[in-house]
């Protein structure tokens, strides 16, 4: 409180310090005055699919010579292809197995992209305009738009549905019929000329706000669990299809996500929350919290009430002690032809000359997004990292459930035919013998009934150890014996994997059941093994920036 105060008593001071630490980052400090992006909006030269170079006047974030330190675009695209063969090579697998992966994972989008989410009215929009240096969306106080919206670059303006959009096989969006018509026709594209993301493409979503139902983990403690049930479904098709799944399904094929807040709604907006805590969980890599317009409190004890609002929301569905970085910042000031600001409130707010940090901010949250293309090197590596642990846990567990109800099934077959082959024997014996048919068809009676009903009893035996081995007991069983190792040491990282697959792991053995579940053969777990041990570390060398750690790429 005491910096922000100093900062708003002394402005000429603040901007001593801003333009010592823009000079550091090597950015360029207009001489006049901050309600302008100081951000060098170069194009890229570079294929878009293998990330780009920024032009050498770009900044590089203190790099003297970025090209050292990352690879070079034919090698990026080598990378992504290499990924896209991996992956496509375990999809048969997965398909056999009815494995965790979704239908055309391995399928990512024509052009890395940067997601948009957040509370209505939070500058999502704006924020797009100033990114793509034109309006394009439309920015207003209420909710202004109920699509998500695709901006993709191109040689001119088209305008595209939904049906479109989803149906293209190229741009990589057809996993979106999977929540139905509604969400289709509340999809568009928009190909526009002259922007300033050649490499990348933007997604625009609607903004977040609460209906009259309650949404899971806000339910209030007096309702019974079956109100809380029919108020959680209630929220999450509240628009007529899944928002959470898009939200996530988005989420996880984006570069860089940004979670939008605002100074009216500091995160008091209980689908945002949810959607943090459903839609967003596990992408802490790539998602960046953005309180905007900040420039808009009057004085200090408002900022501190927001920003305390604002972390003590956050506190609630994020389960850590400590909480991620807010970026705190605030768009340019509209500006007239004489070059001043024709908008009062701004300058009843804070000084121009006081918004070092916040313009620093903007500059900070717009350089991660400008990362977008590199950042899909690293994303696809993880992707496919992530894809092969879960359907290596996926295979390891369900073969072992496989092969404990195959050992059951074979010794009730031993039992049946031992039975059946003794009583043939002693009917063999009788006749030869010449014993009395009487006895010979006693035998045969007694043989047949007795084979009969000892298969009946060991089909419910069955059936019931079929219940109890894919019950979440022994599935968590057959875990801890697949992975002794990582339960004695307490993996987290395997235990996450595992509260992952759990379910859908019996879903696809209850709905196969485990007589007709297809085995897994050594090789299979040898080639996802080998995925892991040596072609991801290989690939990671290749993207990685030089460092004197680093082995010869």
């Amino acid at each position: 409180n005491n910096m922000f105060a100093s900062t708003l008593i002394c402005p000429a001071a603040a901007r001593l310090v801003h333009s010592r630490q823009l000079a550091h980052c090597g950015l360029r400090l207009q001489s006049s005055a901050r309600c302008s992006s100081t951000w060098n909006w170069a194009k890229s030269t570079a294929s878009a699919a293998a990330g780009g170079d920024q032009d050498s006047s770009a900044p590089t974030n203190g790099s003297p010579n970025n090209n050292d330190r990352n690879p070079s675009p034919s090698i990026q695209q080598s990378i992504l292809n290499q990924c896209s063969e991996l992956h496509s090579s375990i999809m048969p697998l997965n398909t056999s197995l009815q494995g965790p992966l979704a239908k055309n994972s391995d399928k990512g989008t024509s052009l890395p992209f940067v997601f948009l989410v957040g509370n209505h009215s939070s500058g999502k929009s704006s924020f797009i305009n100033y990114v793509l240096g034109r309006s394009v969306q439309t920015a207003g106080v209420a909710p202004t738009d109920d699509c998500f919206t695709v901006i993709a670059p191109g040689p001119k303006d088209v305008d595209q549905d939904g049906p479109a959009l989803v149906g293209d096989p190229d741009i990589g969006f057809e996993g979106l019929r999977q929540f139905g018509p509604t969400l289709i026709h509340h999809t568009q594209l928009k190909v526009r000329d002259g922007i300033r993301n050649q490499d990348f493409m933007i997604i625009d979503s609607p903004g977040m706000i609460d209906s009259p139902v309650n949404y899971d983990g806000m339910v209030s403690n007096n309702s019974n669990s079956k109100d809380r049930s029919a108020s959680t479904s209630s929220a999450i098709m509240d628009r007529g299809y899944d928002f959470q799944g898009v939200v996530r399904w988005m989420a996880e094929r984006a570069d860089v996500v940004l979670l939008f807040f605002d100074p009216d709604k500091p995160g008091t907006t209980g689908e945002t929350l949810n959607i943090l805590l459903h839609s967003l969980g596990g992408m802490d890599h790539k998602l960046l919290i953005v309180l905007n317009k900040a420039d808009q409190f009057k004085k200090i004890h408002d900022f501190a009430r927001a920003y305390g609002s604002l972390c003590w929301n956050l506190s609630k569905v994020i389960p850590r002690k400590d909480l991620p970085r807010i970026f705190t910042m605030c768009l340019p000031v509209a500006s007239s032809a004489d070059g001043e600001a024709n908008s009062a409130t701004t300058t009843e707010a804070l000084d121009q000359r006081a918004l070092a940090d916040l313009h620093q901010t903007r500059d900070d949250v717009l350089a991660e997004v400008m990362k977008a293309p590199k950042r899909r090197i690293d994303n696809v590596i993880t992707n496919l990292h992530d894809s092969v642990h879960l359907l290596l846990m996926h295979a390891v567990v369900a073969e072992d459930v496989r092969s404990r109800y195959s050992k059951r099934q074979w010794e009730n077959r031993i039992q049946e035919c031992s039975s059946l082959i003794l009583g043939v024997s002693l009917a063999g014996l009788g006749i030869h013998f010449d014993v009395p048919l009487q006895f010979t068809g006693g035998v045969v009676a007694a043989t047949v009934i007795g084979v009969g009903g000892m298969h009946w009893f060991n089909s419910s035996k069955l059936k019931d150890a079929e219940e109890q081995l894919t019950s979440i007991e022994e599935l968590s069983a057959s875990f801890q014996r697949t992975h002794p190792q990582e339960v004695s040491e307490a993996d987290e990282f395997y235990s996450a994997i595992w509260a992952r697959i759990r379910d859908p792991l019996r879903l696809s053995l209850w709905r196969n059941g485990l007589s007709d579940f297809p085995s897994v053969s050594k090789s299979d777990v040898a080639k996802l093994q080998n995925i892991l041990d040596e072609e991801i570390p290989r690939l990671r060398r290749l993207a990685s920036p030089s460092h004197h750690g680093s082995k010869d790429k």
